[in-house]
């Protein structure tokens, strides 16, 4: 499967009826399906001009969710609530657009609760860039699930754990006395 092709031209699908539903389900499904979200995610794109090759990759994942029925999301009775945050970005990922794909999920305990990956709308000029922005967008979701834990009536026992660390930190935010 190759979701990173440019365009074919004179190689549309023959029912982009049948094309447009087949994905319109699948995006259904992403809401208890995480694992599928990227491919389908990918395959939106495509909805107005989609050629054979999208239609084969669209029955090649619903042969992946054929083989796999009782994969999916569990959420256990017995969890803890710390909640956990990762967040990434991939820069320059869209080959057409040269956009970076952002992504975070959060878990609460040992269940899935929160994901989403997004290719974004502006063009990043370098990749600390793109991870920085992606934090942002991870802190706003963090901070709705805190106010929405406190609403409910269960407040976070823990802070909010950030395992991602940037592997970059440029040299004048380790020694602030370094600029002049």
């Amino acid at each position: 499967m190759t979701f990173f092709s440019k365009i074919e031209p004179n190689c549309t699908a023959n029912t982009p009826t049948t094309y447009r539903q087949l994905i319109g389900r699948l995006i259904y499904l992403t809401n208890t399906r995480p694992d599928i979200s990227y491919a389908v995610g990918c395959l939106s794109q495509f909805l107005d001009y989609a050629t054979t090759s999208h239609l084969q990759d669209t029955f090649c994942i619903l042969r992946y969710l054929k083989g796999r029925l009782a994969t999916g999301l569990f959420f256990s009775s017995t969890s803890n609530l710390h909640l956990t945050e990762f967040a990434d970005a991939d820069w320059a990922t869209c080959v057409d657009t040269r956009r970076f794909v952002s992504g975070y999920c959060f878990i609460l305990g040992k269940s899935l609760i929160s994901w989403k990956s997004k290719k974004q709308i502006t063009v990043a000029k370098s990749s600390p860039k793109a991870e920085y922005r992606s934090l942002a967008v991870a802190t706003c979701e963090a901070s709705w699930l805190s106010f929405l834990m406190n609403f409910i009536g269960l407040p976070l026992q823990k802070s909010i754990i950030q395992p991602f660390i940037l592997p970059i930190i440029p040299s004048f935010m380790k020694e602030p006395n370094t600029l002049k």
